[in-house]
């Protein structure tokens, strides 16, 4: 009976440790998705400035296009003005010469009233004539300032159109970049993960109430607690001086840039405690995990790559009733993340 019982407990259980990894990956996936989609917003919030700023510059265009035909039709009415001022000019200029031949030929019947209306009406037509001409030659600037108010938004638009091609090239290598990153730094920090375990099991030797399971390296609480305790044993503390010299060791090996910690987690088993200083076993829980973290920051480990955390008995790796599965969810967990 003893050795069926032990060979169940050194029975490695998979299962959980597929279920982190599936709850890893997923975390990676809804990281990476919510980086796209916060991409994703602030390029659409940029396109529909672009949009509204295009539609803008066109409508000025239209605008533009419409005052220029105006301008047009408006020139086109003062040349047909100015060639009939040109044709009556020319008419009385022509009626002047022969009043003035018939008064060289009858230089008996001269009448000075008449050349003197018609010299009137001449200079009437010259000076229609040389309004005319001022206003083509307005018309003709305006028109020239329209075209460079035209040639000028048509660079604008061009300009917008090459930044927000720009811009999306930029966003597609960020992104890129992003995704290599997140790899290298996955692929970085399991790399340290397995040494830092491998480390782990090579100092605490090959012992049935440490294992580890998926990502998480896995003490039994009677390692260093007492039943309904979280004040580590005497014997204990030679366990903890052996994983705190491995974390030191670790401290030392990953790069700085790898914003990582390792995360100190207390489970319990089912069983309901009320004491006045644990008053369930979330308490205890979380008090085993901060007295571990306590004792490694005594022992040097810097506290900024330490989390303690408790979870009561609500996340089971054995969901039987029998001593032995409340022996195994009861537990201290190390995990190696990135903060």
């Amino acid at each position: 009976m003893a050795l069926g019982r032990r060979g169940r407990e050194r029975t490695i259980d998979y299962w959980p440790g597929f279920v982190d990894a599936l709850s890893t990956l997923l975390l990676v996936f809804i990281f990476l998705l919510s980086v796209f989609m916060v991409t994703q917003f602030f390029l659409t919030q940029d396109m529909a400035g672009k949009d509204n700023v295009l539609q803008r510059l066109q409508s000025q265009i239209r605008q533009l296009t419409e005052l220029l035909s105006l301008e047009r039709a408006s020139g086109q009415t003062q040349d047909g003005e100015m060639a009939a001022l040109r044709a009556s000019l020319q008419a009385t200029e022509a009626e002047r010469d022969r009043l003035k031949a018939a008064t060289g030929v009858a230089p008996s019947t001269p009448d000075p009233s008449r050349e003197a209306a018609l010299a009137r009406e001449v200079d009437m037509q010259k000076d229609a004539a040389g309004r005319a001409l001022s206003q083509i030659d307005l018309l003709n600037q305006q028109i020239a300032a329209l075209r460079r108010q035209m040639a000028a938004l048509e660079e604008a638009l061009n300009v917008s159109e090459k930044r927000d091609q720009e811009s999306q090239t930029k966003i597609a290598d960020l992104g890129r970049r992003l995704n290599v990153a997140l790899a290298q730094r996955v692929q970085e920090l399991s790399r340290f993960r397995s040494e830092f375990f491998g480390r782990l099991r090579d100092i605490l030797g090959n012992r049935p109430d440490i294992r580890i399971i998926g990502d998480r390296f896995v003490f039994q609480s009677e390692v260093f607690f007492d039943r309904g305790a979280a004040v580590p044993r005497p014997e204990a503390l030679s366990e903890l001086d052996k994983l705190a010299s491995a974390i030191l060791e670790l401290e030392k090996q990953i790069p700085p840039d790898i914003n990582w910690a390792l995360r100190v987690d207390g489970h319990t088993d089912s069983r309901p405690i009320s004491t006045p200083q644990f008053p369930s076993n979330w308490e205890l829980s979380a008090a085993r995990a901060i007295a571990v973290v306590q004792y490694l920051i005594a022992k040097g480990v810097q506290p900024q790559h330490l989390i303690a955390a408790g979870f009561g008995e609500y996340q089971p790796i054995d969901t039987g009733t029998s001593d032995e599965a409340q022996a195994r969810n009861r537990r201290i967990e190390l995990k190696l993340t990135e903060r």
